[in-house]
């Protein structure tokens, strides 16, 4: 526990900061998916931005931060497009849609990566797909007036987590009320498709920042786990988001410490913590956890479980 931190603590200490902040940013737009039954679409997305990566990649020759981005945000835009078109023209349901879509879009994004191989050019196929948030630290650091601030990967990430956290503080009325009614949203004044395009455009550019970290396996963990873990614990939407930061913060400590141990995957170590906080928040959430049902069951001697109301209702 204590002598990875002796030893090489800067080291750790931006992979922890980095698993922190994809968590933050991740868990706080997956409260969005969930409440929206959108939780596949983040998996679509995910892999979908492929195409878009590799299209940016060979219109520039290279990796810089806004061709990436604006790739991402053109391919999820047009995952979340196609999805829309076949479910709304065909009997095809939406969650054959969604699966329709992307294994199409990442199908030809592994094709187009290989074509761009064959060209001369190349892409790193594995590090989109699993990512390596133990190199995060290596990369060249950012310096401002000659003083090194940090490695790229966690500047950009944090940057990125502050304008998510800052969106949905700004949007958060607007969100909450197009997460349960879209009817209720346009009549409020409100518009239903511009929310939802701008939560999928932030999506992309969440995942696209994540890949370097996690990969783009990973990061659907990332978007459902905490907020997953969150709704076994509140049933109130600042509450969940507060307790995404918690999450995260536990998660990524706790994997570090472990991938340390087994000497395995970070990014994957800091995934099975999650899932086994997301397992105890199912087991002993106060309001409606599974040992509590029981135990109100066993209590009221009927054989069926008892109920209790909410305080406050729904989100």
């Amino acid at each position: 526990m204590i002598e990875p931190w002796a030893e090489s603590g800067a080291l750790y200490g931006w992979i922890l900061a980095m698993g922190i902040l994809v968590g933050v940013s991740c868990g706080l737009v997956g409260n969005y998916l969930l409440l929206r039954r959108m939780a596949l679409v983040g998996d679509a997305i995910s892999h979908s931005v492929l195409p878009g990566l590799v299209v940016a990649f060979m219109l520039t020759h290279s990796r810089n931060i806004p061709a990436m981005f604006a790739g991402a945000l053109v391919a999820g835009l047009i995952t979340v497009g196609l999805i829309e078109f076949i479910h709304k023209k065909s009997r095809v349901k939406p969650d054959a849609a969604i699966c329709i879509a992307f294994t199409t879009l990442f199908a030809l994004g592994v094709v187009m990566t290989s074509l761009i191989d064959k060209g001369g050019l190349h892409i790193d196929a594995e590090c989109i797909l699993y990512g390596e948030i133990a190199f995060v630290p290596l990369e060249p650091p950012v310096e401002w007036f000659g003083i090194a601030i940090g490695p790229q990967p966690v500047l950009l990430m944090a940057g990125v987590a502050l304008a998510v956290v800052g969106l949905s503080v700004v949007f958060y009325k607007e969100l909450l009320v197009s997460s349960f009614d879209p009817g209720l949203t346009t009549s409020l004044g409100f518009n239903a498709a511009a929310l939802h395009y701008g939560l999928m455009a932030v999506l992309s550019v969440v995942v696209v920042s994540a890949f370097e970290a996690v990969g783009a396996v990973m990061v659907v963990a990332m978007l459902i786990i905490p907020g997953m873990t969150a709704a076994q614990l509140s049933s109130r939407l600042p509450v969940r988001h507060g307790l995404v930061v918690v999450h995260s913060g536990i998660s990524s400590l706790a994997g570090l410490h472990l991938s340390v141990w087994l000497n395995c995957s970070t990014a994957g170590a800091m995934v099975v913590m999650g899932a086994l906080l997301f397992v105890l928040a199912w087991l002993f959430s106060p309001s409606d956890g599974l040992v509590w049902r029981w135990r109100r069951r066993g209590s009221d001697g009927s054989g069926e479980e008892g109920t209790v109301a909410s305080p406050g209702g729904k989100v």
